[in-house]
């Protein structure tokens, strides 16, 4: 049985900036600066700045370190 009101999200895959920031849990300006550094490769539509999650998750992934004693 289904339950009531509860439905599959679609999972995007291109963010704006702002939702970029939600994401790694930066601001916009920070997401911003990473781009213009090179940390972080983007798409541009026109005007519009989009990141892919995947990017944003290798990112992630590259830049974990585990803390040592």
């Amino acid at each position: 049985m289904k339950a009531q009101g509860i439905t599959n999200p679609v999972r995007k895959r291109l963010y704006s900036v702002k939702d970029a920031s939600e994401y790694l849990g930066r601001s916009v300006w920070a997401v911003r600066e990473m781009l213009w550094a090179g940390k972080l490769p983007y798409i541009k539509d026109g005007r519009r700045i989009l990141l892919d999650i995947q990017d944003m998750d290798s990112w992630i992934d590259k830049n974990k370190t585990q803390f040592t004693y």
